[in-house]
């Protein structure tokens, strides 16, 4: 099964709320902090709400 690679690449300071929180239930905490997590849509829907902070490869 494929995976993503997700680096964080955006400060959450001046995020909202929500989108502070996605990013921390990706398991990101720190900026350019990354994590490969697997290739799915709960992971695709997380990833499309906080593309402006985040970026994102995919792994085979």
């Amino acid at each position: 099964m494929a995976n993503l690679k997700i680096t964080l690449v955006k400060s959450t300071i001046g995020a909202v709320p929500k989108h502070k929180r996605t990013v921390e239930a990706l398991g990101l905490k720190k900026l350019n902090k990354t994590v490969v997590l697997p290739d799915n849509a709960a992971t695709r829907g997380m990833v499309q709400q906080v593309r402006h902070l985040v970026k994102v490869e995919e792994e085979a």
